[in-house]
């Protein structure tokens, strides 16, 4: 088999696990994990049965993939943010929260996707190895981030940078699970978040 061929086909099994991961995140948003089927899923991507199972194990495995896939774009789009920002003056714990997390936490911010594969978590053992992974590889996205800002900006942090990272994600995890218990408007749950990241940034990092 030669590189273009071998090239080609690596482009196409990119491209049908993408369109199987953008089908599962609009069955999983209207119907929620439990009532998608790999059936529903399939036929909104215009795929067989076949092809699902040529890239997922299961719908589990998808399911922990579309997550894992929506959380990496929004932490990616947040230490995009801080970069950006480059070195301020006027820059302090809270207005960082704001300008970034803030803005970053708007449209394509699903929370209730991760609050329901913890909730199938609590129930599946592998379920709860894949969404503790998840977890922690979220907490090791956010360290970098928590680096990057003190490097720059000279911020001094209350906790080692890892324990500050892992207390954030929990907090985020609280407060969404919270949120959607209470029946919030995604706006609203945006709101609760930077509000609550604001308090937790004010308490763990003080500036120089």
């Amino acid at each position: 088999m030669s590189e273009v061929t071998t090239r080609a086909g690596s482009r196409r099994r990119e491209q049908t696990r993408a369109r199987l991961l953008d089908a599962a995140h609009a069955v999983f948003a209207e119907v929620g994990m439990d009532a998608a089927s790999v059936e529903m899923i399939c036929e909104r991507a215009g795929f067989t049965r076949g092809a699902f199972y040529s890239n997922f194990e299961s719908k589990d495995e998808l399911f922990v993939a579309l997550v894992a896939q929506l959380t990496d774009a929004k932490l990616e789009e947040v230490a995009v943010r801080v970069r950006d920002l480059g070195p301020r003056e006027d820059l302090d714990p809270s207005l960082l929260v704001r300008e970034v997390v803030g803005q970053s936490f708007g449209a394509n911010f699903e929370p209730h996707l991760f609050s329901e594969l913890r909730t199938q978590a609590l129930r599946d053992p592998r379920l709860a190895a894949a969404y503790l992974g998840l977890q922690d590889a979220m907490a090791g996205r956010v360290a970098d981030i928590i680096r990057h800002v003190v490097e720059v900006y000279g911020f001094r942090v209350r906790l080692p940078i890892e324990e500050a990272a892992r207390l954030l994600v929990d907090v985020a995890d609280d407060t969404c699970t919270r949120a959607i218990l209470e029946g919030a408007s995604p706006a609203q749950m945006n709101a609760t978040i930077n509000a609550r990241m604001e308090t937790v940034a004010g308490l763990l990092v003080e500036a120089p």
